[in-house]
């Protein structure tokens, strides 16, 4: 596990002339329930996308002892927005995953910025799959 750790934290890196190529990692791991039926879009001179939301819970109980029965259990439900670009898991989540279930997704974190229908300039997170 150390040998893991250390590839990671290397102090060496590589070096391409000047340009010096660090090590880094985006990954995401997500388990949840799909909110709707994936969509494929097609963006013009793009390869097609299938995109759909996965909702993931989490569960806390509230009071002075967390581990007796008393108190209240709170809930807080994220949503993610999930791109699946690479041709046959695209095509595989288009046609088998359907609202309400249970899937494990893993990716990378994606920032972007959108134009919306109204002219307005939008942040999105989006986890490419």
């Amino acid at each position: 596990s150390f040998q893991v750790l250390r590839q990671f934290v290397r102090h060496e890196s590589d070096t391409v002339g000047s340009l010096v190529l660090e090590r880094s990692m985006n990954r995401v791991q997500l388990l949840g329930r799909v909110g709707q039926d994936p969509i494929m879009r097609q963006v013009e001179g793009k390869n097609p996308v299938t995109i759909f939301s996965l909702a993931t819970n989490e569960m806390w109980r509230t009071g002075d002892n967390e581990t007796a029965q008393g108190g209240d259990i709170s809930q807080k439900t994220t949503w993610h927005r999930i791109s699946v670009f690479r041709p046959g898991l695209r095509d595989v989540t288009y046609q088998y995953v359907k609202k309400g279930s249970r899937i494990y997704v893993e990716g990378k974190l994606d920032y972007g910025e959108y134009t919306d229908k109204n002219n307005v300039r939008r942040q999105a997170t989006t986890i490419i799959a």
